[in-house]
């Protein structure tokens, strides 16, 4: 019987040695009830006086079992650790059982180890090896007592190799590193105590060896310890890792003040981005994993203090805040000239032989040598009439001289003068001033010519740009909100940290937010966002109390003043910077997205914003813009999750691409004047015919033509380019075709604005150098890669990378800096470029 055998066991023993009695019953006790009693074997129980640092050579059958017991003293000061490490060599047909049981925990293991990969594959592994908990004791000093069990059901006898020895290094010490090997059959853990006045640190793990795939694991002082590939995720904060880890640790996550890092070495490579293995012919096939062991380094670094934060906070403040400042001293000097301009300006009320009597000398009694001087508004060196001037003063529907007047009126002559109709091109109709048909195909065109509309219309069709950005604004960050703090939620909760591409060497966790410092760097956008839409807001007022006047630079000068535009802008400034923050609570490739969609907005409403300068007439409508943009976002979410590596995704998508161009381009060429329908391709082919063919001419409108033709290289290279190399990040390939369109059409802009005799003021060239040079120092800075969501997250974290400011921003926090300063100097740029045409009369500024 078990129970006899037992006790006779036990009467062996005489209860001598460090194991009482009471265990060694009831062991026997345990083997009776669970199987032993009930089939009649008789099993022979032997238990031993183990020592650390020996090694014991042993056989077990079925027959017999055998008991190591073990103790070493533990104290409350000082932590050791106890490793547990056995070696199977030979084969054999059943697994051998071992069981260590502690005061307050048990750990039991089987050799072979199978470990289970992905589809059900299994990894046996003959050679083990483990660490024991160590609960905390909470006397001074106290001898404990642990016992190795081995067994199995094996009826032929299996040769084993036990050996238990003290972890020397069990602790970790603040800045210094630590070297060992761990495999997924040998688990590595050690503890680490918070030192007084430290309540931040970071562990790091580095390996020279980027495969194989291994889990750095921080869990909290408390038994069992989770150090198996199958569950280290079940507590605590983990991450998978290649090369580099990182995890920052704060003290009050820890009641006790200390934690145990966990290493462990993955059966698999799948999850760091390497080779998958074949799948398994049969089920229940094991797979020999080789060898897996890797050399890793540990070190713990305390983390910065609250006072580093409050100088990055500060800093961060103290640099957008500054803008204010030199915008309020600007606006200061501004308006002292403006007041000191007024002594020199005409009232509206004055009679036309005091106007012609102010005009005709200037200050020094001779002829002006400018026509513009003084603001006289002459045509062909030709003062104006004085009716020109009553018409344009009296006028009561703010247009700009073209809406609705008949060539009868009185104001005929100056609405011909103002003209840039050539009379020996047109017959001498009516039509040539009215029908848009006539005067938008003319070879040379002028603002005057597409600023005919009346201006309250045109205002208000402008302003339902800024109305609808902002309603898109609030239904589209409300949800955005909302789903970043359930996933900071999860991953507080879940302690999973492969879901967040954070820079983890330089995030700094503020509350429940683990990268404060990626936050925080994108309030540059929403300041200086805010600082746009108070300078054209002070603008639009400047303009408006013109109007009132009936200044007739406001009225006819100048490049017409729509701010419509203007405040989207801004405000999707701002929203980029909200947007930007809520992705970095979290990055990840399924909110990528959060951080581009404004981006795309911000080019688009750029490139209209440039068109609209010399095209408000024709300009596209906000209902049209944000719809198209809508596309532009629908397709970058698809590129996103479908574009990677889909041949088919990319065969469409550059098909829409180049269509589009097309489609573009024709509109631009044509400014409008054109129907897409059946007759299409008949009109082409006649035109083909007529100028190409039956005649050699060129181009109508050759600087429209120029610019159509670059643009089309330009994006049909882009588009190949995408076809070809089919790059993994589509969002960021999609925001460069924009940024590309955007430069070539502004390049455009500039060449044509200085073709065409026009100069640029010195506030806007500082503004354009400015721009550029913050532009080159913010891409380098956004080029360097601190993590991307496109690898997986172990292969993400090798471009990690320690703080190179205040020991609190790191590359890209700067990069949040610098594109926010250059986007606000684009902003100035596209604002302040044609002011040198205030004066200037719009049939005399060139439509391009």
């Amino acid at each position: 019987m078990v129970l006899r055998s037992c006790w006779k066991s036990r009467h062996k023993t005489s209860c001598r040695g460090p194991a009482p009695c009471w265990v060694l019953l009831w062991f026997c006790v345990t083997q009776f009830v669970l199987g032993g009693g009930a089939l009649g074997e008789t099993k022979n129980v032997v238990q031993k006086d183990a020592e650390f640092d020996i090694t014991y050579n042993d056989t077990v059958t079925s027959e017999n079992q055998t008991i190591y017991a073990f103790n070493h003293t533990v104290s409350r000061n000082k932590s050791e650790g106890v490793r547990v490490t056995v070696d199977v060599s030979q084969g054999f047909e059943s697994p051998i059982l071992f069981v260590v049981r502690q005061k307050q925990a048990v750990l039991s293991f089987q050799i072979p180890l199978i470990l289970r990969g992905l589809y059900q594959r299994k990894y046996p592994y003959n050679h083990v090896g483990r660490t024991l908990c160590q609960p905390p004791t909470r006397v001074a000093s106290e001898t404990q007592y642990f016992f190795v069990d081995v067994s199995t059901l094996s009826t032929q006898g299996t040769n084993y190799q036990l050996r238990v020895s003290r972890v020397e290094s069990f602790t970790l010490h603040t800045d210094k590193k630590f070297s060992f090997t761990a495999s997924p059959s040998q688990p590595q853990y050690f503890k680490y105590v918070f030192p007084d006045g430290v309540d931040t640190v970071i562990v790091k793990v580095n390996s020279d060896m980027t495969f194989p795939c291994s889990v750095m694991s921080i869990q909290d002082i408390q038994c069992p310890v989770y150090d198996l590939d199958n569950n280290v995720a079940f507590i605590g904060m983990y991450q998978t890792m290649t090369k580099k880890g990182a995890i920052t640790v704060q003290r009050k996550d820890f009641p006790s003040n200390s934690f145990y890092v966990v290493v462990v070495v993955k059966t698999e490579d799948e999850a760091c981005g390497g080779p998958l293995r074949f799948y398994p012919l049969r089920p229940d096939e094991l797979i020999d994993a080789g060898n897996r062991s890797k050399i890793i380094d540990v070190i713990v670094t305390p983390a910065i203090n609250s006072d580093v934060y409050v100088m990055g906070m500060l800093f961060c403040l103290g640099i957008f805040l500054s803008f204010y400042l030199l915008t309020l001293l600007m606006a200061c000097v501004e308006n002292k000239r403006m007041k000191k301009r007024e002594v020199f300006q005409i009232p509206a009320d004055m009679s036309p032989a005091e106007t012609a009597s102010l005009l005709g000398k200037n200050g020094d009694g001779q002829t002006p040598a400018s026509p513009y001087e003084y603001g006289s508004f002459a045509d062909n060196g030709s003062t104006l009439s004085s009716e020109a001037i009553t018409d344009s003063a009296t006028s009561t529907d703010n247009n700009y001289g073209y809406v609705d007047r008949s060539l009868d009126s009185v104001g005929r002559s100056r609405h011909e003068s103002l003209s840039s109709v050539e009379e020996d091109d047109y017959d001498t109709l009516d039509d040539i001033n009215s029908d848009k048909n006539i005067v938008r195909t003319k070879k040379f065109l002028y603002v005057a010519d597409l600023s005919r509309k009346d201006k309250r219309i045109l205002s208000k069709k402008y302003q339902i740009y800024f109305w609808n950005i902002a309603t898109i604004a609030v239904f589209y960050a409300l949800p955005v909100v909302q789903l970043v703090i359930t996933y900071q939620t999860v991953v507080n909760v879940t302690g999973n940290q492969d879901i967040c591409y954070y820079n983890f060497l330089c995030a700094h966790p503020l509350g429940a937010l683990s990268a404060f410092n990626n936050i925080l760097s994108n309030l540059g956008y929403v300041l200086l966002g805010l600082l746009f839409l108070l300078i054209i807001l002070k603008r639009d007022i400047v303009h408006q109390r013109a109007l009132v006047r009936n200044d007739v630079n406001a009225l006819e000068c100048g490049i017409p003043k729509h701010f419509g535009l203007y405040y989207a802008m801004g405000t999707a400034l701002m929203m980029e910077g909200l947007l930007s923050a809520c992705y970095h609570v979290c990055p990840n490739y399924t909110n990528f997205q959060f951080d581009t969609s404004f981006m795309y907005m911000i080019a688009g409403l750029c490139m209209l914003k440039l068109y609209q300068k010399r095209h408000p007439d024709i300009n596209a409508s906000a209902y049209t813009a944000y719809a198209c943009l809508a596309g532009v976002i629908f397709f970058s979410v698809l590129g996103v999750v479908f574009g990677k590596g889909n041949n088919v995704f990319w065969i469409i998508f550059s098909v829409i691409h180049i269509l589009a161009t097309m489609l573009l381009s024709t509109q631009l060429y044509y400014m409008g004047r054109w129907r897409l329908d059946s007759g299409i391709l008949r009109r082409m082919v006649h035109i083909i015919y007529t100028d190409s063919i039956r005649q050699c001419s060129g181009p109508m409108y050759i600087d429209r033509m120029v610019l159509l033709v670059m643009g089309n290289i330009v994006n049909w290279s882009l588009a190949a380019y995408g076809l070809l190399e089919r790059p993994n990040d589509f969002a960021s390939y999609l925001l460069a075709i924009a940024i590309c369109n955007l430069l070539l059409y502004f390049a455009f802009y500039i060449i044509m604005k200085l073709r065409s005799g026009e100069r640029i003021q010195c506030l806007a060239l500082v503004c354009i150098l400015f721009t550029a040079v913050v532009w080159g120092l913010a891409l380098y800075f956004f080029f360097q890669g601190l993590s991307t969501w496109q690898k997986t997250p172990a292969e993400s974290r090798e471009h990690n990378r320690d703080c190179i400011l205040l020991s609190f921003f790191d590359d890209h926090d700067i990069w949040h800096f610098l594109s926010s300063i250059a986007m606000f100097g684009s902003f100035l740029v596209l604002m302040t470029m044609d002011d040198d045409l205030d004066t200037v009369q719009r049939d005399k500024i060139f439509a391009f």
